[in-house]
């Protein structure tokens, strides 16, 4: 035991007692959020508020010696357990099964919205690829996009394939005009977009193709055309039209024009705090 002791000379009772101490509310707090995250937005909200006025009323009633008050909140207090656990039975199997799937402790990476747009949008025109449905889908840059957006419906919805896909099919309201996307949301649909005035293209490229041509001449904004007469995919950028392109071949233009140079790593706020912890441990090994 004294062997044990003198491996850690250099650490005092009080460093060891900060430690357990910050270790034990760290424990205590994170299980406090994950109690709040699981009963969040059910009717156990409602109860806890509950709850917590009668904890305020014996306190008030101890205080103030509201002996019959005192003896009346005792008696719910001991009968709330069993009361607790008929009442809370839903959320309480909740919780076991949020703990026994491992979601409390696990660290995950978080989706990169990047790659999460990419899939929706290669999803939609792969869809209407194959099926001639006409499409237009522009994604802003560094300029805005702003004038065109308000030509448009707006949205400000999720982006989605399905979403995309619906918009547009022949015979609807979104049908004619672009879609615009900013901010990883799709800020507006059946949106016009400035033609072209070029001579230099080729007459079998319609309004669509004119159209993201024209934005891409006036913006940095990546515009996708799916044509409705043969289904080929291209791609108007910086003035330049990419046609007759493939999904794959669309999909790497997309992440190598969308995907920022450095990914930073993210975790999730319990892996931060992991981290955090770690470092006040050290600095407390060390007696900082």
């Amino acid at each position: 035991m004294l062997t044990w002791l003198e491996n850690f000379d250099g650490v005092n009772l009080w460093s060891w007692t900060t430690l357990a101490s910050v270790v034990d509310i760290v424990i205590v707090a994170f299980f406090i959020y994950q109690l709040i995250k699981i009963t969040k937005g059910t009717r156990a909200t409602e109860l806890l508020k509950g709850i917590l006025f009668i904890i305020i009323i014996k306190f008030i009633s101890s205080i103030f010696q509201l002996h019959t008050t005192e003896y009346i909140v005792n008696f719910i207090i001991q009968w709330s357990a069993i009361a607790l656990i008929v009442i809370f039975q839903p959320e309480l199997r909740r919780g076991l099964q949020h703990i026994g799937r491992g979601s409390l402790f696990s660290i995950r990476k978080k989706t990169n919205p990047v790659d999460e747009t990419i899939n929706e949008i290669s999803e939609a025109v792969h869809y209407m690829s194959r099926r001639h449905i006409g499409a237009l889908i522009s994604i802003e840059m560094d300029s805005s996009l702003s004038e065109y957006i308000k030509t448009g419906i707006p949205l400000d919805a999720l982006i989605s394939s399905e979403i995309i896909i619906n918009a547009f099919i022949p015979n609807t309201p979104l049908h004619d005009g672009a879609m615009i996307l900013k901010n990883f949301k799709i800020a507006s649909a059946a949106s016009y977009l400035p033609l072209s005035e070029s001579a230099a293209i080729p007459k079998k490229y319609g309004t669509r193709h004119r159209a993201a041509i024209g934005l891409s001449e006036e913006t940095d904004a990546i515009t996708i055309v799916v044509s409705e007469e043969t289904g080929d995919i291209s791609i108007a950028h910086r003035s330049n039209l990419m046609p007759e392109l493939s999904v794959e071949q669309m999909q790497n233009y997309l992440t190598e024009h969308l995907q920022p140079e450095t990914e930073e790593k993210e975790t999730t706020a319990f892996a931060e705090h992991i981290n955090n912890i770690t470092d006040m441990i050290r600095k407390v090994m060390r007696g900082d």
